[in-house]
């Protein structure tokens, strides 16, 4: 009786025990392995963060350079601007003067009016007669 129940008893006991145990030891193999793979994950994520730092540091660097470059140019564009409507007053300025100036003006006169009066009757060759 009483020690083949004991036995038993203990039998089954132990059986649970070691199927609890080899379930909890498969539990800690799957986490184990879980945290390996998160590691790793943290790892090139934290690779691939650095490298998206650098890559945005540098894209800030390009942008400012372009900022300064744009400022310059739009300096520069105002600068010409300027200049091109000085330019246009001095022409519109001297164009009125000229369009006022008789020195070098030209009287409307046709060709016959224009010609020099160097004959008395019309030409008629050198052919004898």
């Amino acid at each position: 009786g009483w020690c083949d129940a004991e036995l038993g008893a203990n039998k089954q006991q132990r059986d649970s025990r070691t199927e609890e145990v080899e379930q909890l030891t498969a539990q800690k193999d799957e986490q184990t392995t879980l945290i390996a793979q998160l590691t790793q994950d943290i790892e090139t994520l934290t690779k691939e963060i650095a490298e998206l730092d650098a890559a945005m540091a540098e894209a800030t660097e390009e942008r400012s350079a372009a900022k300064e470059k744009n400022l310059q140019t739009i300096e520069d564009a105002k600068a010409a601007q300027t200049a091109v409507q000085n330019a246009m007053a001095v022409l519109k300025d001297f164009y009125a003067k000229a369009a006022e100036a008789t020195a070098l003006a030209q009287t409307a006169q046709t060709p016959a009016e224009d010609a020099p009066e160097t004959f008395d009757k019309p030409y008629t060759g050198m052919l004898p007669e």
